[in-house]
């Protein structure tokens, strides 16, 4: 399906989705919080020997709060361990724990429920569970007279007084549809410095009665996913649009040392330089000017990063590797190896240049990114190769751009340049920001209430040691979804 169309099939909703969802979530406006939440890689700490399911994953793929959200984080972004972040929220009355991957790209949250048809039953990274809306007592469902269902249902068939259905449909293929639901959300709340305590929040989410495709897939699975793009049936956009936080989130990828941080709320410390969001991207988009390796400044043309209304290079964390177009990714090639012209190159699963090598790796170029503003984004060797065996390195570099299944071409800078870096996206103000960051550390946040700054640290949960991957559950991170009313 082709991206653009969907872009454009939400364009009349993305514009009265503000009024409508404060018709339906009327609150008293209190103080934007803080919060943060526990997060782990889907599959860090096992070295993957299939390196076809890199690509594979990226391509089939958001009471009173007082301060901010605590994401705890875990696992590590390399791409020989296909680095894929997923946190543990609590849903219902009484909260039971559901493991969903975090993604930029996104943005309904969504969770497995009981009786669904073709939904994991069983996985290798964390004890399911499936969420049944009549286990609590403070869910309700949404009907088709609701002003949210308004919003994300524009067909004519979801009568008054019937439930609100949703489809997701995602660029390979893969679908997930249910019912809307609308039950408390359990969250982590920075109450101090490096301490949490317990609050909820009110969220409208899928509750998934049917999957296809890969997410329907069980040897790796998690519950569902948290979608933290922009739009505003986002998790994010909701908690904002009742006063609960602040449009703005940050996330600190450790590539050295596995997990880092991911929080809700306003960063103070360290201080980002930050570069604009493109205004008619759906993704976190923004204009890359130049490209520099080591010294020296690539030619490029002026349109290199174009790809019809997907203009500009989008920022992603649920994306692992870095995809360019051939414009961009040949001069880069060639560039990075005119002083190893020694190297013997070879190509594994048609995606990845790969080569023997036992010398030290910063004889290698870092590779500059250049924005808007004067922002810049140093990619350093050991961020950009990756071991496969003790004398074997292959480039994360992928040529072609990530083709969608509607045959677009997105320009993506994943989380092989995101590691290692504080990233800020601030929806509110629409820039991004990052700086170089020990993600093995901590960041300071703002209580907006009180102006007390507290500290989040890095977090670095644990994962099943039985892991065993041979397939994996794959999802387009950046997808936009699309919701209809259809027979289930």
């Amino acid at each position: 399906m082709d991206l653009r169309r969907r872009q454009w099939f939400l364009l009349p909703i993305l514009l009265s989705a503000a009024l409508l969802i404060e018709l339906q979530l009327s609150t008293a406006a209190t103080a934007p919080d803080n919060l943060v939440f526990q997060v782990r890689s889907k599959f860090a700490g096992k070295r993957e020997k299939d390196l076809g399911a890199l690509r594979a994953h990226d391509v089939h793929r958001h009471s009173r709060l007082l301060s901010a959200i605590d994401l705890p984080l875990g696992g590590d972004s390399q791409p020989e361990s296909i680095g894929l972040y997923f946190a543990k929220i609590g849903l219902g009355t009484p909260s039971r724990d559901f493991h969903v991957q975090v993604d930029t790209g996104s943005d309904i949250l969504w969770v497995n429920c009981a009786g669904c048809i073709r939904c994991p039953r069983k996985s290798d990274l964390v004890e399911l569970t499936p969420y049944d809306a009549d286990a609590s007592s403070t869910a309700k469902s949404v009907s088709c007279s609701d002003n949210f269902c308004s919003y994300v249902n524009q067909r004519s068939e979801c009568h008054s007084g019937s439930t609100c259905q949703y489809v997701i449909l995602y660029g390979d293929g893969s679908s997930t549809n249910g019912y809307l639901v609308r039950d408390v959300v359990h969250l982590d709340l920075v109450t101090g410095n490096r301490q949490t305590g317990s609050t909820n929040g009110t969220i409208i989410f899928g509750c998934g009665s049917k999957q296809s495709g890969q997410l329907g897939e069980s040897q790796a699975a998690v519950d569902g996913i948290m979608g933290f793009g922009q739009s505003n049936s986002s998790f994010i956009s909701q908690l904002a649009s009742q006063g609960k936080v602040k449009r703005s989130f940050a996330h600190c990828l450790d590539n050295n040392n596995g997990g880092g941080i991911f929080a809700i709320g306003e960063v103070v410390s360290p201080k980002v330089k930050t570069t604009p969001m493109l205004s008619k991207s759906a993704h976190y988009s923004v204009n890359l000017n130049a490209i520099e390796v080591g010294n020296s400044v690539l030619q490029l043309s002026s349109d290199a990063f174009d790809s019809g209304d997907d203009k500009g290079v989008i920022i992603d964390s649920g994306t692992t590797l870095v995809y360019l177009p051939d414009a961009v990714y040949n001069p880069l090639m060639n560039q990075i190896l005119a002083s190893h012209q020694e190297l013997n190159l070879h190509t594994v699963q048609d995606s990845f240049t790969c080569f023997h090598y036992i010398d030290k790796l910063d004889r290698f170029p870092t590779v500059t990114f250049q924005f808007d503003k004067s922002v810049s984004l140093a990619v350093y060797p050991q961020e950009y190769l990756f071991q496969v065996r003790e004398d074997t390195w292959c480039f994360g570099w992928q040529n072609g751009g990530l083709q969608t299944k509607g045959g677009a071409s997105l320009t993506i800078l994943g989380d092989m340049a995101l590691s290692n870096k504080l990233v800020v996206y601030d929806i509110e103000n629409q820039v991004i920001g990052w700086t170089n960051h020990n993600c093995s550390g901590g960041i300071q946040v703002k209580d907006e209430e009180t102006g007390a700054i507290y500290t989040v640290g890095a977090h670095n949960l644990s994962w099943s040691s039985s892991l065993a991957i041979t397939k994996l559950l794959t999802l387009v991170s950046f997808v936009i979804p699309f919701f209809c009313n259809i027979a289930l």
